[in-house]
């Protein structure tokens, strides 16, 4: 499946495939402070942002990375990326970052929340795995509001050697 042309529309938010024409977006406002939590750093320059939405575009292609910058609807301002990872799996996994001019909307939820209903008509899974860092509270609030379960508890280093205790929560369909 092409997910190159998939449109995810929510009450006010509009999820869309990444593309080249938010690298600037990107590289602002995937900062350090928005990825402590998280696997992905972020890019020291703008390559590395272009090297990641070129990654996406094969994988929105592939049919196994759905990758998606978030909208709002009616000021069509970037809010940050979300995507569903490893399709075609029975485990895909969620992942999402909202800015920080942005935080405090539910954003994050109304994002995530979409994601999920849209896989739940048009992809194959057992259920959806959200890990996330247990300190992360606002974001831990995401998969609990929609039915997530803790699985799994584990701890991984990030992209810079970091080590995060992590939870995964399990969304069946």
């Amino acid at each position: 499946m092409n997910l190159t042309n998939i449109i995810i529309e929510s009450d006010r938010l509009i999820l869309k495939p990444i593309d080249v024409s938010f690298a600037e977006d990107i590289f602002r406002e995937f900062t350090e402070e928005i990825s402590v939590y998280m696997d992905p750093q972020p890019a020291k320059d703008i390559n590395g942002v272009m090297d990641f939405i070129n990654y996406s575009r094969k994988g929105l292609e592939n049919g196994d990375n759905l990758q998606l910058v978030v909208i709002e609807k009616t000021s069509d301002v970037f809010l940050g990326c979300a995507g569903l990872h490893d399709i075609g799996t029975k485990d895909p996994e969620l992942g999402i970052w909202i800015k920080k001019s942005a935080h405090g909307n539910k954003y994050g939820l109304e994002t995530v929340s979409a994601i999920i209903d849209w896989a739940g008509k048009n992809i194959e899974f057992n259920y959806l795995r959200y890990p996330v860092d247990k300190r992360n509270y606002a974001s831990r609030n995401i998969p609990e509001k929609n039915g997530g379960i803790i699985k799994r508890e584990f701890k991984a280093n990030n992209q810079n050697g970091v080590e995060l205790d992590q939870v995964e929560y399990w969304i069946y369909k």
